[in-house]
């Protein structure tokens, strides 16, 4: 595979959101190992985690720029939590937008890294479904 379609910027913009994407599905498989103890669902969230990466490691880390990234500052919006129901409803959509903005740029370069963040996209939607759905949140 050749990097020739990405560019620096654009590196940039796929290590933050695959840092974006498993820190959400992060969030919510560890509300779900340690306070509900549910094997089921950590398991899975789990797998989607490990799932969210490249092979381009060198790529992504030579053109991380975080001090510079000039939405860094939090937005009112991020503390605007009132339940652990938002926060995990917060962190699914965090992990879901992440995973089609993957999916859309690796169009542009690897159709196998864009098929594998669309499946994790749709798995995010149905594990979002059951979780929410269920009564424990």
């Amino acid at each position: 595979m050749t990097n020739q379609n990405l560019s620096p910027e654009l590196f940039r913009v796929v290590d933050a959101n695959i840092n974006r994407l498993k820190e959400g599905i992060r969030v919510v498989e560890d509300i779900m190992r340690y306070r509900d103890n549910n094997k089921d669902f950590s398991s899975k969230l789990k797998e989607l985690r490990h799932k969210s990466r490249i092979d381009e490691i060198d790529q992504l880390l030579i053109n991380r720029d975080s001090t510079n990234d000039v939405l860094r500052p939090t937005t009112k919006s991020e503390l605007n939590r009132t339940d652990i129901k938002s926060i995990i409803i917060a962190n699914f959509k965090r992990a879901q937008e992440s995973s089609r903005v993957l999916e859309e740029l690796f169009k542009l370069q690897d159709t196998s890294y864009s098929e594998n963040f669309k499946y994790i996209r749709y798995e995010l939607y149905n594990l979002e479904k059951e979780i929410v759905l269920n009564e424990s949140v």
